[in-house]
């Protein structure tokens, strides 16, 4: 399992990359602190934990799975949109960051639960 988690660290890493590279190449409009705003962005998705795990779970793993960023990526891309090809670079760029610091796709258990194993105090 150790081995397997370092892969998926380690793939986090250069899609975090990629995508902050995808972001300087293709960035026409967005400035500095509103690219910091929508790096972070999908992490407001936390505030759906009061509803409880199960939907907070969901609620962020909607928001931090690699095919939202892909996809918002592909359309600014084939459909020439500059601010959605941004924003889906920053959005895949966040979701490496994140895997990067082993802050996997949550468990429906609870937030500390992830896919890459407990985050938190044990």
């Amino acid at each position: 399992m150790a081995q397997a988690v370092l892969w998926q660290r380690a793939e986090g890493l250069i899609i975090f990359l990629a995508g902050l590279a995808i972001f300087w190449h293709c960035n026409e409009t967005i400035t500095w602190w509103g690219a910091l705003a929508l790096f972070f962005a999908p992490d407001v998705s936390f505030l759906s934990y009061p509803l409880g795990p199960r939907v907070g779970a969901f609620c962020y793993n909607v928001m931090h799975i690699y095919a939202l960023g892909a996809a918002l990526l592909a359309i600014g891309l084939t459909a020439s949109l500059p601010l959605i090809t941004a924003i889906g670079a920053l959005w895949l760029a966040h979701a490496g960051f994140d895997r990067m610091l082993r802050y996997g796709l949550k468990l429906p258990e609870s937030f500390s639960f992830t896919h890459l194993g407990q985050i938190g105090r044990q």
